[in-house]
């Protein structure tokens, strides 16, 4: 065990000698390896941190909420366009019904968006999203706060002129967020009293609810605001807990229709949307950026073991006397390939890290520019390391192979 890690150790030396002793040629080889593993965990970690963050925004519609809608999420497939025009939104007053005959469904609740004007004093702010929402919305989707209270029952049903404010909309119209509380604002011209202030969520490339840029009020007080039958309106309803959320979609078809009034022989003029159909649909999706990845990933391989094999049989080829004169006072032929694949190998992982730094200034760079953050995992650091060693191996393992079978005596005659 010892002797072995002696060899490794002066195999080690050695091959970092070498490497300082021809300059140009170590640059040269670096820059191919370099480069390859730029290319292939900058992709690799830019679609990896698109995929993660676009996934994260779907989970925050609920994993087992229901949403009735007008549209279809993703087109409905073959379902003619002009018949989802015909269809009608659902509406305020369906929300009671499908919540008295919904056994499966623990919360319903009813809510509508609507761009809108804000101003203070001299501050304006144009298209922030306004949604209007009924009580049991916070239930389904849970909103934390970072000060002030949400909205109670009572102001629910009397549809009082109070709003919970999200932190980027604060951020702006007063000097700090928490000066908004107790504030009274125009919101389309109507005053608002600002009761609460949703904690800072950050920027999601999807953009799913966007609370840091929205304001909640009341459905009675939003009626004031906007017509709802313009703003794309549902219903949203949340399963009880351990209900598949097929067998909820499945119930909820059946008070749907029964609510419209609809015969056996008519169609659906509603659409049940929920995470699992954006989710299998951004599996193609990603199946195609991973085929994607995969495809750069082998044509860098490939190319920087080329790249590194050249050079090292151009290297086996500078060195045959010195490998003849080794293996005359009694070399091995294992301790002269270990030599040539330590050579290969340490020139492919310096590559590598090289590479991997590079990286890591490109993730703080994207990451400024893009609406998400990208960053190497732990996965993609271990398999660059891995794959950097796996190449200077399968690169140099037929040049060492060669060095490790000369004969003594014609080595050190070809000077």
């Amino acid at each position: 065990m010892r002797k072995s890690f002696e060899i490794f150790y002066n195999s080690l030396q050695f091959a970092i000698q070498e490497l300082r002793k021809n300059k140009l040629r170590t640059f040269l080889s670096l820059l191919g390896i370099t480069f390859g593993i730029f290319c292939i965990i900058s992709v690799m970690a830019t679609t990896s941190s698109l995929e993660r963050n676009v996934r994260n925004s779907f989970k925050s519609f609920g994993n087992n909420t229901v949403y009735v809608q007008k549209w279809a999420w993703g087109g409905g497939g073959d379902y003619p366009w002009w018949k989802y025009m015909s269809r009608p939104v659902p509406r305020y007053r369906e929300m009671q019904p499908v919540k008295d005959k919904t056994s499966l469904a623990a919360h319903v609740a009813y809510t509508f968006a609507t761009n809108a004007t804000i101003d203070y004093e001299d501050e304006v702010l144009t298209g922030v999203r306004c949604f209007a929402i009924t009580e049991e919305y916070d239930k389904i989707q849970p909103i934390e706060l970072g000060l002030g209270r949400f909205l109670i029952p009572s102001e629910f049903a009397n549809g009082s002129s109070v709003a919970v404010m999200g932190n980027t909309i604060a951020e702006k119209l007063f000097v700090k967020p928490e000066y908004a509380l107790g504030k009274s604002i125009n919101l389309k011209g109507k005053k608002v009293t600002i009761i609460g202030l949703i904690k800072k969520q950050g920027q999601s490339l999807f953009g799913g609810w966007d609370f840091d840029n929205a304001v909640l009020v009341p459905y009675l007080f939003a009626g004031q605001l906007a017509d709802e039958r313009n703003s794309d309106p549902f219903i949203l309803v949340k399963g009880k807990e351990n209900i598949p959320v097929e067998d909820l979609k499945n119930e909820l078809r059946g008070v749907m229709r029964s609510v419209r009034r609809l015969n056996p022989k008519q169609e659906d003029n509603f659409a049940l949307n929920d995470v699992n159909t954006g989710s299998a649909q951004l599996n193609s999706i990603f199946t195609g950026v991973t085929i994607g990845g995969i495809a750069i990933t082998i044509l860098s391989f490939i190319v920087g073991i080329f790249g590194v094999a050249n050079i090292m049989f151009v290297t086996v080829r500078e060195r045959t006397s010195i490998i003849g004169l080794k293996k005359a006072i009694g070399a091995k032929s294992r301790t002269i390939l270990l030599e040539f694949l330590m050579e290969s190998a340490f020139l492919c992982v310096l590559g590598g890290i090289i590479g991997l730094l590079m990286v890591f200034l490109l993730t703080f760079f994207l990451t400024a520019v893009l609406k998400f953050e990208v960053a190497i995992s732990w996965g993609l650091f271990l398999g660059a390391v891995v794959t950097c060693i796996i190449t200077g191996i399968l690169a140099g393992v037929i040049p060492a192979i060669i060095a490790a079978r000369m004969d003594p005596v014609v080595a050190i005659r070809s000077k």
